[in-house]
């Protein structure tokens, strides 16, 4: 297991957990972060929290980028399967179930869940992507059938258009994730309207291990 910063917290409720959340903080953010967003989210469910291993003027990042919305492809692929061997390795160590892990990500977070998800299929049984866009095409389409996504948005929001919103709910859609796009009307920021959003959703979700195609 790789040395990163992170935080585990088993579930807060008895009746053991139906999920695991993989709580990916932003641009600046740390593993402390999204770990009361997260237990908000599902308080039965573990929580596992790392912090980005890369540094933005002194800011944590999960992957590189060469300008505001342009990416280092490279270095977001190689940080893609270095986070996806983290989390099967944490599962190991906390015993969790690596097919029952949903990530939450808010915006650098959200957009390596998304890596995730194109990337490393096997590491995620759904995500919850807040202010997310397309990190990369992949060259090939990875099998999604079973995989839930919830991506939250805002209409006003000056870093990801609606045009990007919709191209990564059609990239996800097209490998056969089932996606639900929900509009806040706002920018960047998360709004009151999204945790109990994305509560519900992550409550309605069975969160078996999807079938793998």
């Amino acid at each position: 297991m790789d040395n990163r910063a992170h935080v585990f917290e088993p579930p807060a409720a008895p009746g053991g957990s139906p999920f695991t959340l993989l709580a990916l903080h932003g641009t600046g953010g740390n593993e402390h972060d999204l770990v009361p967003l997260a237990r908000q989210l599902a308080p039965r469910a573990a929580i596992l929290s790392p912090r980005g291993n890369v540094l933005e003027n002194g800011m944590p990042r999960f992957f590189r980028r060469l300008a505001e919305g342009v990416f280092d492809l490279e270095d977001l692929t190689r940080q893609t399967h270095d986070l996806a061997a983290f989390v099967a390795d944490a599962a190991t160590r906390y015993a969790f179930d690596p097919a029952r892990i949903v990530a939450v990500g808010f915006s650098n977070g959200a957009n390596i869940a998304s890596s995730l998800l194109l990337l490393r299929p096997e590491t995620l049984a759904g995500a919850v992507l807040f202010r997310g866009m397309v990190p990369i095409v992949p060259r090939e389409r990875p099998a999604l059938g079973g995989v839930h996504v919830l991506l939250s948005n805002g209409r006003r929001d000056p870093l990801v258009t609606p045009e990007e919103t919709e191209r990564l709910k059609s990239l996800l859609t097209s490998a056969g994730a089932d996606v639900t796009l929900a509009w806040q009307p706002s920018g960047h920021d998360l709004t009151p309207a999204d945790v109990p959003l994305a509560a519900k959703w992550l409550e309605d979700q069975q969160w078996r291990p999807p079938a793998r195609g």
